[in-house]
């Protein structure tokens, strides 16, 4: 494919900019960063965050507050998973909870060991979880995930309404999807994405995940864009893209785009010369 063409267009109201983020440092990274072989450790069911991926977690949040970012999310959607829910509430959350408030907590004191205090749902965007966008599935008890009733009762504020069932049907003790099962669903979820009506998301995931899904498409860019955006991702990193609705997946329709239409009225002189344009161009067309 020739990469050395100029610039491409498209129409902006089917582009959606998304920041996809990989959560924070969690207990299975640890070891298994050492040794791939404890991602097989029951110890680690549903890993939560480390002390240190907290620390990454704060040092995200300040960043999308400095940069701007968290003004102009619209909608944060996240695996349900410990250490990805403990990522989103604390990076996209409000402050401080304070008892007796009239809206609920994001994440209550405590949950998964963190020693952190809970999480206020007031004035950040809305955060909803979407099985698509969980990790590579199968095996691994770290990315097997509890019960939605229970995580309820730790995220009470994050919308699980998309989630069909409350016990996890997905993870299978003795079978791995593979790498291409992987990257169909994450191609399915982005198609989901692009049903929305947000125009800038933020995506909480993982790095197989996010890895398979950005390898799938970027195989038709230029090679430099290709190696800037087909690598892991590091705990915590967020990368900022656009994603664009070839397939006009979506229905959105743009709010900037003017048709320049000629007034009813001819009050000038020039409209006699566009209609007779018109006229012209329509007979060009009929042959």
């Amino acid at each position: 494919m020739d990469y050395t063409g100029g610039p491409t267009l498209f129409p902006l109201h089917r582009c959606k900019t998304i920041h996809l983020v990989r959560h924070g440092q969690g207990i299975h990274n640890v070891e298994g960063d050492k040794n791939y072989k404890a991602y097989l450790s029951p110890e680690y069911f549903d890993a939560h965050l480390t002390t240190l991926g907290w620390q990454q977690v704060d040092n995200l949040r300040k960043h999308v507050h400095a940069s701007g970012l968290f003004k102009r999310i619209e909608l944060v959607v996240t695996s349900p998973l410990l250490r990805t829910m403990q990522t989103a509430a604390g990076v996209f959350g409000g402050g401080g909870y304070k008892d007796r408030m009239d809206i609920l907590p994001l994440m209550v004191a405590n949950t998964g060991y963190s020693d952190r205090s809970a999480i206020s749902s007031l004035d950040c965007p809305p955060i909803i979880a979407h099985e698509l966008c969980r990790e590579h599935l199968g095996v691994h008890p770290c990315d097997s995930r509890r019960s939605i009733s229970e995580y309820q009762c730790l995220f009470p504020a994050i919308d699980l309404s998309l989630i069909e069932s409350d016990e996890d049907t997905l993870w299978k003790a003795n079978v791995r999807e593979t790498k291409e099962e992987v990257m169909a669903r994450g191609i399915k979820f982005l198609n989901w994405l692009l049903t929305r009506k947000e125009k800038e998301i933020a995506v909480v995931s993982h790095n197989g995940l996010l890895f398979h899904t950005v390898n799938a498409l970027g195989t038709d860019c230029h090679p430099f864009v290709k190696k800037e955006i087909c690598k892991r991702f590091a705990n915590c990193e967020l990368r900022s893209m656009v994603i664009v609705d070839r397939s006009m997946i979506g229905s959105d329709s743009s709010i900037t785009n003017y048709p320049g239409k000629i007034p009813s009225a001819a009050t000038l002189p020039s409209e006699a010369a566009d209609e007779k344009v018109l006229e012209n161009d329509d007979n060009l067309n009929d042959k």
